[in-house]
């Protein structure tokens, strides 16, 4: 069963929603983000905390800063502090946390890669741009 349609129907059930409803208005009231959301916000928030240094070192080698590179440093990329995106040669590759969390990093606006941000800060507001979605 598809998770988002869970995720629909006890949004139902706490909300006492019709079954024919729209439920995007429905999950706003609650503050509950889509999965696919969901699933963004939570690795957007590994992939900070393997930046800050709040993880295992074997999870926080998958999150490698392009300025880390020799040869990468002068790139535009590296200015805007995004993180090197490893190529896979299957679907299944690009699955993965060393692949999804970068990806997820990079798509980030400027001010949330900020280096000097709270955790608290940062949880705040990747939910608020993720709402604006």
């Amino acid at each position: 069963m598809d998770m988002q349609v869970i995720q629909n129907a006890v949004a139902r059930f706490v909300t006492g929603a019709r079954r024919f409803e729209h439920m995007t208005p429905v999950l706003r009231n609650l503050h509950w983000l889509p999965i696919r959301h969901r699933i963004k916000f939570k690795t957007a928030v590994l992939v900070y905390k393997c930046l800050h240094g709040m993880v295992p070192p074997y999870l926080a080698s998958y999150c490698t800063a392009v300025t880390s590179q020799t040869g990468r440093s002068n790139l535009r990329s590296a200015t805007r502090r995004q993180l090197i995106v490893p190529r896979t040669r299957t679907a299944y590759g690009s699955r993965s946390f060393a692949v999804h969390g970068p990806v997820v990093w990079n798509s980030l606006p400027a001010e949330l890669r900020s280096p000097d941000i709270s955790p608290d800060v940062f949880r705040k507001q990747l939910k608020t741009f993720l709402f604006n979605c």
